[in-house]
């Protein structure tokens, strides 16, 4: 036989080195006669003796030959069509059918696509880029598509083709996407991507797009189908769209799940329903197994919607390979971390927590990615995702790697990445981390190891144009949802419209309220009356931005202690500041977010190998706080004045901010409704005062709603007998007032009760 193609060809094919194997691969026509149609069918099968084309349409075989090369095969053929033929090969002893890979020239992209890519643009580009299983000629497989234009060549490894490079190359098209079918796989096929570079040499990556991959240590991406899912959220969807996030109640209970709790059977039970057993708690920190994302729908849900939060903030559960991380070093940015579960069962998790009327929030890390050779670093070896000079695109001090936000791929790679999971997995909101190492150039650089902007700045343009874009997107297709900053600078606007020029976020973590509160909180009360400024210069500047009250993770590790160890005093004493610490800020304006632990007084710093020290709920002070904390989400979700003006100077009024000689603040919450307002007492010392008078808008019976020293929460149970009568007594420039007894180290939440009248005759 005659051969068709030359032996240079052939060498390209073996040794990896063609850009398109269609080209010489697959079947090709030979000649136009359309009475006499010839066809050549060429194959290159590694490790294959023999091969035959078999052609089940016709029942006929077609011996092939070995062409300057012993695996590389070619068969002439005289046939009207060949549609669907298989492939028999012989390797050893053993035989086997298989579909030509080559037979397939489907693509799943099309050059508007890909024009909608280069721009930055394609907000759905996840269903086009990454692996999907499907049908191509009615013949089941899954569909591959890698952006990696600076690659030289690029190959499917798999358990399908024992992680071999050379038996399935992928085409390149329009010059940056490398392609390729492969029948007869689908959904749980474990593979990676051999990226050669210019140079010869080689990196095997995971697929930046891939929806699934393993658990670590491993690394392949696994095929997923995100598809079969059957969602019971609807209403919540539909209810979420329709709300402003900004007038309700937001009450986030940030959890990492992998440290939260584990378990070492499936027998065991849980201290959170109140079965004590010392023995199985004492296991709980002993290495055991992660919860799967359903034993989370059932305990944490649970856990979460007895004490009353709004949301649950999670930890980032991309994926990522080292637990030490905390989940902030992602190598798979579409996917839910294999640690607890596949991808449905991720959603399960989800549409669980919708049904109990808890959002979710996930942390978001697009500031940077970590230097794992199976991640994006060096991806088609040049710098594809991260800046190429160190002084832009490296963090020296994290050891990780800056996104390019000037490439607009690399933005359109995240840009949709934030949709993807509000799409995918319905998600109600993000934190964005680290967002001022985003906007800042000189971010923990010392001089010398950072390059200004085009106008000599130290402002990454390039990042706020980013978030810029995130955030219009975001709230394009997703009215409703939440996009929080964790910013800590006073770059302007970072919570206004992006049509003002604002970053368009619709929250800011208040860093400057979390450092002034804890400070204040960490000083001996008698010196507290030194540092009031502490506690009141926060709403000298609150409405500069949509600010939410943080108290998180990173508060309670390196050294810092959980919030029981910060406080003051004797045991009561550190009880009652928590409790005080935490009622001024459920009243104080703006959204609230505290971690995991806090909420039953942990005393040991947050260890993310271990447990939270659920013990210590055997014990009835931790008890008590637990308690304070459900009834203060109670309160705080019952109480409109606490949550629907947040953002309204009207919102707040301070009653006295200035007895700093007591430690005492007074302050007036006002509702939308003008008739709905709450009154909150601060007194931040241990020493009780009776007789403390202040101002109150209107004349009445004010009902004590919450006070923080009450006895069933471990306080020493000073009030106000369930409220008192204003006296006619102009104070603090409001018409009349209350004579208040203010307990030790306690808060008082008061409120007019119209339903009460007396006579001025039954007063005296």
């Amino acid at each position: 036989m005659t051969p068709t193609i030359s032996s240079d060809q052939v060498n390209q094919i073996v040794y990896n080195l063609h850009h398109d194997p269609f080209e010489v691969l697959g079947c090709h026509l030979l000649n136009n006669d359309r009475s006499s149609p010839r066809w050549v069918v060429r194959a290159y099968l590694p490790n294959i003796q023999a091969a035959w084309i078999v052609c089940p349409a016709e029942h006929q075989e077609y011996e092939m030959e070995a062409v300057y090369h012993p695996n590389f095969f070619e068969c002439i053929i005289e046939t009207s069509q060949l549609n669907n033929y298989q492939l028999r090969v012989k390797e050893g002893e053993n035989e086997r059918i298989i579909y030509d890979p080559y037979s397939f020239p489907f693509s799943n992209l099309t050059e508007f696509d890909l024009h909608l890519f280069a721009e930055g643009n394609h907000h759905r580009i996840y269903e086009k880029l990454g692996a999907h299983s499907g049908e191509v000629k009615e013949v089941k497989g899954v569909y591959f598509a890698l952006w990696a234009p600076n690659a030289r060549n690029v190959s499917i490894l798999g358990d399908f083709n024992q992680w071999d490079g050379r038996q399935h190359q992928m085409r390149k098209r329009f010059n940056n996407v490398w392609e390729l079918f492969i029948p007869g796989i689908g959904v749980g096929t474990h593979y990676k991507y051999e990226v050669k570079n210019w140079e010869g040499h080689i990196y095997e990556k995971s697929d930046p797009y891939s929806f699934f991959q393993e658990v670590r240590p491993k690394t392949a991406s696994i095929v997923a189908d995100l598809e079969s899912y059957q969602w019971q959220d609807a209403d919540w969807m539909e209810n979420r769209r329709n709300q402003d996030p900004l007038s309700q109640p937001v009450s986030v209970y940030e959890v990492h799940l992998g440290s939260w709790l584990h378990a070492s059977s499936e027998e065991k039970t849980s201290v959170l329903n109140g079965e004590l057993d010392p023995v199985q708690v004492s296991e709980w920190n002993t290495g055991a197994r992660f919860l799967s994302y359903y034993e989370f729908a059932d305990k944490l849900i649970a856990y979460v919607k007895e004490l009353g939060y709004t949301h649950i903030e999670l930890l980032p559960i991309a994926e990522h390979p080292f637990d030490g991380s905390w989940g902030y070093q992602v190598t798979g940015y579409y996917a839910p971390t294999s640690r607890y579960g596949r991808p449905e069962d991720f959603m399960y998790f989800v549409d669980k927590c919708h049904e109990n009327g808890i959002g979710i929030i996930l942390d978001w890390v697009p500031g940077h990615f970590p230097k794992d050779g199976h991640g994006l670093a060096f991806f088609d070896g040049t710098h594809l995702y991260e800046y190429a000079d160190s002084r832009e695109g490296e963090h020296k001090e994290w050891g990780t790697l800056v996104f390019n936000y000037g490439r607009n791929e690399v933005r359109n790679f995240l840009v949709a990445n934030v949709l993807f999971w509000f799409d995918k997995y319905h998600i109600d909101g993000i934190r964005v981390d680290a967002v001022a190492s985003m906007l800042y150039r000189d971010y923990l650089r010392k001089d010398g190891e950072w390059i200004a902007n085009e106008y000599g700045g130290r402002e990454n343009l390039e990042a706020a144009d980013f978030l810029r874009q995130v955030n219009s997107v975001l709230y394009s297709y997703f009215p409703g949802v939440l996009s929080i900053a964790e910013e800590s600078t006073s770059w302007p606007m970072v919570s206004c419209p992006t049509y003002v020029g604002g970053l368009g976020f619709n929250l800011k973590w208040n860093m400057g309220w979390m450092h002034d509160i804890l400070d204040y909180f960490g000083i001996d009360p008698w010196f507290r009356q030194f540092h009031q400024n502490n506690i009141t210069f926060s709403m000298w500047y609150h409405h500069s931005e949509n600010y939410m009250l943080a108290l998180s993770h990173d508060e309670v590790v390196h050294g810092k202690s959980n919030m029981m160890g910060k406080m003051p005093g004797d045991e009561w004493q550190k009880y009652a500041n928590v409790r005080a610490l935490f009622s001024y800020m459920f009243t104080h304006p703006g959204k609230k977010t505290m971690f995991m632990s806090m909420e039953f007084g942990q005393w040991s710093e947050w260890n993310v190998w271990g447990d939270l020290e659920w013990h210590l709920l055997e014990y009835n002070p931790h008890r008590q706080l637990k308690r304070f904390f459900t009834e203060l989400n109670a309160l705080y979700k019952s109480e409109p004045a606490l949550y629907d003006r947040d953002f309204e100077e009207e919102g707040f009024q301070w009653i006295d901010c200035s007895d700093n000689r007591h430690s005492v603040v007074s302050f007036i919450r006002w509702s939308k409704n003008p008739t709905e307002f709450v009154i909150v007492v601060c007194n931040f010392t241990p020493q009780p005062h009776s007789h403390y008078r202040i101002g109150v808008p209107e004349e009445g019976f004010y009902t004590e709603l919450f006070n923080s020293d009450a006895r069933k929460y471990g306080g020493s149970n000073m009030g106000n007998l369930g409220g008192k009568w204003t006296d006619q007594w102009s104070f603090h420039s409001l018409p009349c007032s209350l004579d208040l007894c203010l307990p030790p180290l306690g808060v008082l939440i008061l409120k007019l009760d119209r339903t009460k009248t007396q006579t001025i005759d039954s007063r005296i």
